[in-house]
């Protein structure tokens, strides 16, 4: 892993606060408090095991986060070097494309400070309930007309590298998303439905179904389409069934994604067999805490809300 290279690439990973002010950062548990989450909001969460509407940036800051996007399109070899995973198109099917690339934080500086968006970070907390990690972001890009599908699957069954799971994602859409253009889809409870396998990221919706019993095919006809406008988020537990299909419509489809873990997740990495997909991840030795440079804390209860902690409601209290 890299500090700045012989060509001047930074990796802005080795940074564990904002490099921009595009964002506000709150100076004090009043301010904190300005971006809680209701208890209804945390409970419909705790039911459902998703959440959405959660206004995470203003228009114009997602106006200069697409700007910033259309370099990582083209990344310098020495800046893909920077990604976990980078793929121009991911998709499976060749009449459609998806691009799909993790480690976006440690190459630009505004996706490197989305981490620090109060209202995610706050969200997350009271989501979680926990001191919580950077795990690792994602950007899933839809092209208009020929958009590839993110197929139905759980997150947990990709990231059993690590234990226990104490993971929450963050969807934050850089366009409106709608059921025309791809919007991701839930699977309202199935986050109760406990582990399931990989049946594939960027192929046929319908395989799936293989691995599911009749109850469980009979609930995904209850899809709940996760529409949304640009600079706004959802957030999901990383053992919810969810995906999305394809964007034939006139509109592109650009989404980040936010992947945090809870402060003391293990690695868990001699019990998976993926080494060609994660060999460009930072690993930890088996049952070694993920920390460190790769994996910042990103939100400390004790340290953001002191006193104020008691008050503020999380999934742990509601």
């Amino acid at each position: 892993m890299n500090q700045p290279n012989s060509e001047g690439v930074k990796d802005l990973a080795f940074i564990h606060s904002p490099i921009t002010d595009l964002f506000f950062q709150p100076s004090s548990p009043e301010e904190w408090e300005t971006f809680a989450l209701t208890e209804s909001q945390i409970s419909f969460y705790k039911e459902y095991g998703f959440l959405n509407g959660i206004k995470v940036m203003t228009e114009s800051q997602v106006d200069s986060f697409n700007d910033e996007l259309l370099d990582l399109f083209k990344p310098t070899q020495e800046q893909q070097e920077l990604f976990y995973h980078y793929k121009s198109n991911e998709s499976e099917d060749p009449t459609k494309v998806m691009f799909h690339a993790l480690g976006a934080w440690r190459v630009s500086p505004l996706f490197h400070d989305i981490l620090w968006a109060p209202a995610f970070r706050m969200a997350a907390y009271q989501l979680s309930g926990q001191t919580y990690r950077q795990f690792h972001d994602q950007l899933f890009c839809k092209p208009a007309k020929h958009g590839g599908v993110v197929a139905w699957h759980q997150d947990f069954s990709y990231w059993t590298w690590t234990k226990p799971n104490r993971h929450l994602s963050c969807w934050i859409g850089l366009d409106d998303a709608t059921r025309e253009n791809g919007c991701m889809y839930f699977i309202p409870g199935s986050h109760r439905w406990g582990p399931l396998p990989i049946t594939g990221l960027t192929g046929d919706m319908e395989t799936v179904l293989e691995v599911l019993n009749e109850e469980q095919k009979k609930a995904m006809k209850e899809k709940f389409p996760n529409e949304l406008k640009k600079g706004y988020a959802s957030f999901h537990h990383s053992a919810i069934m969810h995906g999305s299909y394809a964007n034939y419509s006139d509109h592109q489809r650009r989404a980040m994604v936010l992947n945090i873990m809870g402060d003391g997740t293990l690695s868990n990495i001699d019990t998976v067999d993926r080494e060609e997909d994660l060999k460009n991840f930072p690993i930890f030795p088996q049952d070694t805490p993920m920390a460190g440079t790769y994996y910042p804390i990103l939100f400390n209860p004790e340290q953001e809300l002191g006193e104020l902690k008691r008050n503020i409601l999380t999934i742990k209290n509601v």
